[in-house]
């Protein structure tokens, strides 16, 4: 059925705009007709007139979530209807596919869908717990509370991630230059040196004939070791992609050395700060547990959190179960173990992601301060042999012209 792209003026004399799937443009008329819309001009859409769109190149960060959730609680705050809000946000949300699925979200709504069911046919960007929290807020009339909830919970996850992403500029810079230099030297600057020690014909060393080699092959070829690390990329991506690679991955991430217990804040602030916000919203502890396997970002704490989950249902509360794991540290056990019983779980798990944010914040600084030397010295040795190849053939040069 194609579609029809109309502008017309409600009861009210409001401007509307938008999409609509008719089988012609009588029907179309009608089909705006019966939703009190007076249609001033209806085209039906083409390649010709549809608009060019490079959404699917762009993501919908936490940021833009944030963004969304900020701006839709001050909207209803202000006494505005759901579809009133949805009608303003399409028209000054930055973000393209977030503009194309209000856009589309904001229809279904008009045409009397809600509006956590509309948002479902968008879970590629509105994650579950949003989709969830909306439909709380719906059935308890609380949507603007519940909103402001997520605006708070999204700005926070993406507080850490900025500060993850910020932390590893530097030593991401170190690392590219580091690179660069190394081939720099290795396809010019050896080579050079070598072709003045040839002219005095002196048999080069093995690690200056290694390296020269090597430079060559850089030089002649890189475009083959750039298809090998893009076919690795790949490669990984796929593997990473399917439930036994990332499980593999995921407690290779929470057993590396340092890497390891920054994930594992990671994974606590999450898990405390997403069943904070849920309960927080009156979903029940089986649902909300039930949620958070699914969006923790990490498949081993989502396994292990499955398991436990038989002794919830059985009424033995999460403290327990949750300690029998050995996944999350002590201190978030107590804390949860303290809120049920005294009844404020959700404010607990809400300072606990608290602390664990700025656990985080301390833990990658931490790592940064050891990756950074670390980048050092290994420049620091592939620099030094590359010298050393040099220095090689000049004593040997030396020693010609002593005797």
């Amino acid at each position: 059925m194609p579609n029809f792209k109309y502008r017309g003026k409600n009861i009210k004399g409001e401007t509307l705009k938008g999409k609509l799937e008719a089988g012609s443009e009588k029907e179309a008329i009608l089909l705006l007709r019966r939703q009190n819309i007076y249609p001033i001009e209806i085209k039906k859409e083409s390649i010709a007139n549809k608009e060019i769109s490079f959404s699917i190149f762009q993501k919908v960060k936490i940021k833009d979530l944030a963004v969304f959730c900020r701006q839709f609680h001050a909207i209803l705050d202000a006494g505005i209807s759901v579809l009133e809000s949805l009608d303003i946000l399409r028209n000054q949300t930055e973000n393209k596919k977030l503009r194309d699925a209000i856009d589309d979200i904001y229809e279904e709504v008009q045409k009397g869908k809600s509006l956590s069911s509309a948002m479902a046919n968008y879970k590629s960007i509105f994650p579950e717990i949003l989709i969830n929290m909306i439909e709380t807020g719906e059935v308890s009339g609380q949507l603007d509370v519940v909103l402001e909830r997520m605006a708070v919970h999204f700005e926070k996850e993406n507080k850490i991630n900025q500060k993850i992403q910020g932390a590893m500029v530097y030593p991401a810079i170190i690392s590219i230059v580091a690179l660069l230099v190394v081939w720099f030297l290795m396809t010019f600057v050896l080579p050079n040196f070598v072709d003045m020690f040839k002219g005095f014909g002196i048999t080069l060393p093995l690690p200056t004939r290694i390296l020269l080699g090597t430079g060559k092959w850089l030089k002649n070829y890189w475009y083959i070791l750039f298809a090998i690390i893009v076919a690795l990329i790949y490669i990984f991506r796929k593997y990473s992609n399917t439930e036994k690679g990332r499980y593999r991955i995921d407690k290779l991430k929470l057993k590396l050395p340092v890497i390891g217990k920054v994930s594992g804040k990671i994974a606590t602030s999450r898990f405390a700060r997403t069943l904070s916000t849920l309960l927080a919203s009156g979903i029940s502890i089986i649902e909300a547990m039930e949620i958070v396997i699914r969006i923790i970002g990490n498949s081993v704490i989502s396994e292990g959190i499955h398991k436990s989950m038989d002794n919830i249902k059985k009424g033995l509360g999460i403290a327990e179960p949750l300690k029998e794991l050995g996944i999350f540290p002590p201190m978030l056990i107590s804390m949860i173990r303290i809120g049920e019983e005294s009844g404020s779980l959700d404010s607990m798990l809400a300072k606990t992601a608290d602390f664990y944010d700025e656990e985080v914040e301390s833990a990658v600084a931490k790592m940064t301060t050891l990756i950074e030397p670390l980048i050092i010295v290994i420049l620091a040795f592939v620099v030094g042999a590359i010298v050393v190849s040099i220095v090689l053939p000049m004593f040997e040069m030396f020693n010609q012209i002593g005797v």
